[in-house]
């Protein structure tokens, strides 16, 4: 038991080694800015659709067979966007993190984006944080909500086999790198607390070690594959939501078309890396 937590535990504090990138970051650097949301949405897109919905299915479709469980991991995903699109009209439009009401219409604009870093003292600054600390705190509770079952399944296998274990984790704890710069970029450039930004990185990682502790001790007589798949599904919306929704489009304003997508790609060649460790 004390070796499965303390592995599930390791897997989950990779999170705020991501984290740790907002320590190398210029605050005012808006190409900075606009490639790490990119990254962020790279790594978000990709972990949604190569690896968390084709485990919701294979979830789902252990009890229903494959054509449910196909239907039932579509409406989980699109049920999971719908939920988060409702949350963000709920929010009013002064505060919602994709309604600029100020254009960085005055910042001089290269082929790469802008030809100067913003200044804390542009009016845009603070429409810009608003939307930059909102994004960060949904991007947390996306990745905690998809870290929960992945540390109770992390903990499963380390009560199983130890050795298999092992390596999963390593695997689990790189792919978790990246999810912690999706967190910690947007909340350090809104907030200037690099603390605030590590914090809420780790954070969102202690899901996995806490969701191992609840899933073995109170939630295991009532998991079942159908919960689990549904689980993933809506996670999956929720993400590809935020990314497509908040993090391209924000990433895009403030860098430009090319350092947008640089990111983006950039983002998902490191979760394909990761994650064809875990094969």
């Amino acid at each position: 038991m004390g070796i499965a937590f303390t592995l599930t535990l390791l897997a989950g504090l990779a999170t705020g080694l991501g984290g740790l990138t907002a320590f190398m970051a210029d605050r005012a650097n808006a190409r900075f800015l606009a490639i790490s949301l990119g990254f962020s949405a790279g790594v978000m897109l990709y972990v949604s659709f190569v690896e968390i919905l084709p485990k919701a299915h294979e979830f789902l479709a252990a009890e229903g067979g494959e054509r449910a469980g196909a239907w039932a991991m579509v409406g989980g995903f699109f049920g999971g966007i719908a939920v988060i699109a409702v949350i963000d009209r709920l929010v009013p439009a002064h505060s919602n993190p994709h309604e600029f009401t100020h254009e960085p219409q005055d910042i001089p604009r290269g082929p790469l984006g802008p030809a100067r870093p913003l200044q804390p003292s542009e009016p845009v600054r603070s429409a810009r944080d608003s939307a930059l600390l909102r994004m960060g705190l949904l991007t947390a509770v996306a990745i905690a909500i998809h870290n929960f079952p992945e540390g109770f399944a992390t903990f499963m296998t380390a009560l199983a086999d130890p050795e298999l274990a092992i390596p999963v984790t390593v695997a689990i704890a790189l792919h978790n790198v990246p999810e912690g710069i999706a967190v910690a970029v947007p909340v350090y450039q809104a907030t200037g607390s690099k603390m605030k930004a590590l914090g809420l990185a780790f954070v969102s990682g202690l899901a996995e070690p806490v969701g191992a502790v609840l899933g073995f001790a109170v939630l295991r007589p009532w998991l079942t594959d159908t919960l689990f798949g549904v689980v993933f599904a809506a996670v999956a919306g929720i993400m590809v939501f935020i990314s497509l929704d908040k993090l391209l489009p924000t990433s895009e304003k403030y860098g430009g078309h090319h350092l947008s997508v640089y990111g983006l790609v950039a983002g998902m060649a490191v979760m394909a890396v990761s994650l064809v460790m875990l094969i």
